[in-house]
């Protein structure tokens, strides 16, 4: 049996392993410690741990696993399924002392990173030697490297380079049961055994407490062109998306934002002028990267070509570094701008690109049956589409059982489309209780018979990922 709360005498013995200045159990800390980004949620721990080694943390995993103690793993509490909420309380493991990037190898393009470097720091760091870190999420500002690969993030670059997995070649990682193991080796091919840094990647904290990655760098780009296109209707927006892959055009990145997003990003972020007609539903933001101008803008060209066969608005070129900045800071605040203006849930649909126009067609069709308000984002190139369903008007009855029933109507249209439910967020807490829906009963079973080899008592990240049914 898990046990959510820790006696006196656990404290003592935790206090030993790492050290009383390090363990904490105030209300104050622990409640900070109990949330992240998803929604208004709180689940404080027990107590609040910060181990600052490896062998730290087997200790600490030893003991909970001997005791039945639940564990948490908390980054930089950025998520939005929930990953990191402590929801059968026991004890909310931070990594913020593993902050160091410990090796940059520019003779083999890698870097040695401690999960708790954000990820910014991280990308800017390498940039400096003339690397290139593409991930690159919305909040890479705030959110740590360690939580982007527990998630397996993406970002807007995805599009072109990839998402998290494709750039971690190997991971120390910390079992449940207190061994202390490397997933792969630092190289670029490797066809040894099963791919245990591959399944580590997107766990989200369920298999184990990852304490050091080796990640693939490239050279960094010297060049991009940026364009912000108004359309007039947003279905025909979606349907460009398409259209300019099949050009041969592959961008570094294609945002889509609906109006409101944009209106309501504009009104909450200072500093930051566009000006938008009446008329104008969504935006498409294209950028195009490389090392030779006069190929960027060749490429440039087609893609007006694309989307002029569409009812658009004059096309914003940004000609300076201030003016791409001033626009990207514009896509990177919707999140926010949202969560500003009213309480909300945000899906993370993602279906094959094409698929886009009907994707967004049926999230309005089933807001009008259900009486919600959406505003839909996200990375177009990548078909991922975030869905922000707002509260607004809605009773709180509403709100806790009707909307969740839309919800699951929104997920069975993305999986009719040949999508899934999560793109890059995750499934957590939050997102559970529709696996079911992408995946059949005996794949759920595989995936528990994977969590019980890793993690046979249970403790770490409990109630997570797998439905309600299989935990």
């Amino acid at each position: 049996m898990i046990e959510s709360t820790l006696n006196v005498e656990w404290i003592e013995a935790l206090q030993k392993i790492i050290g009383a200045d390090f363990v904490f159990l105030d209300q104050e800390t622990r409640q900070n410690y109990g949330h992240d980004e998803t929604e208004d949620y709180v689940f404080p721990p027990s107590v609040v741990l910060k181990p600052g080694t490896a062998q730290e943390i087997a200790a600490i995993l030893k003991f909970a696993n001997q005791h039945h103690i639940p564990v948490t793993p908390i980054g930089g509490r950025t998520g939005l399924s929930g990953g990191a909420l402590c929801i059968r309380q026991g004890i909310g493991l931070s990594m913020e002392r593993f902050n160091k990037i410990l090796n940059i190898d520019q003779q083999n393009l890698q870097v040695t990173v401690e999960p708790a470097v954000i990820t910014q720091v991280l990308r800017e760091a390498v940039a400096e030697k003339n690397l290139f870190y593409p991930p690159d999420p919305s909040s890479q500002g705030s959110c740590w490297i360690g939580g982007n690969v527990a998630e397996n993030a993406g970002g807007a670059r995805a599009v072109k380079y990839g998402v998290t997995k494709d750039y971690v070649l190997n991971l120390e990682v910390v079992l449940p049961t207190g061994e202390i193991i490397w997933t792969g080796a630092n190289t670029l091919k490797n066809a040894t055994g099963y791919n245990l840094t591959q399944l580590m990647v997107g766990s989200e904290g369920t298999l184990g407490v990852i304490t050091k990655i080796v990640l693939k760098l490239l050279p960094k780009v010297s060049h991009n062109v940026l364009m912000l296109v108004p359309f007039y209707n947003a279905f025909e927006a979606c349907e460009a998306v398409s259209k300019i892959f099949n050009a041969g055009i592959t961008p570094s990145a294609l945002e889509f934002m609906e109006r409101d997003a944009i209106d309501w990003t504009l009104r909450f972020v200072e500093g930051v002028s566009v000006t938008i007609k009446n008329e104008v539903q969504a935006h498409l933001l294209i950028e195009v990267d490389g090392n030779y101008p006069e190929i960027l803008l060749a490429e440039a060209e087609k893609i007006m070509t694309v989307v002029e066969q569409f009812q658009i608005d004059e096309v914003l070129f940004a000609d300076t570094e201030d003016q791409k900045n001033a626009l990207w800071k514009i896509r990177r605040s919707v999140a926010e701008a949202v969560k500003a203006n009213s309480i909300y849930k945000e899906e993370d649909t993602v279906v094959p690109r094409y698929e886009l126009p009907k994707l967004l067609e049926g999230i309005k069709t089933i807001g009008n049956k259900y009486g919600f308000k959406s505003i839909c984002y996200g990375h177009a190139g990548d078909g991922n589409l975030h869905v922000n369903i707002l509260k607004s008007a809605l009773t709180d009855e509403e709100w806790h059982t009707e909307i969740p029933k839309g919800i699951r109507e929104i997920f069975e249209l993305t999986v009719a489309l040949k999508g899934t439910l999560s793109g890059e967020h995750g499934i957590g807490f939050v997102q559970k209780n529709f696996m079911d829906i992408a995946f059949s009963n005996t794949q759920l079973q595989i995936m528990q018979g994977i969590k019980k080899v890793f993690d046979p008592n249970g403790i770490l990240n409990p109630g997570k990922v797998l439905p309600d049914t299989f935990s």
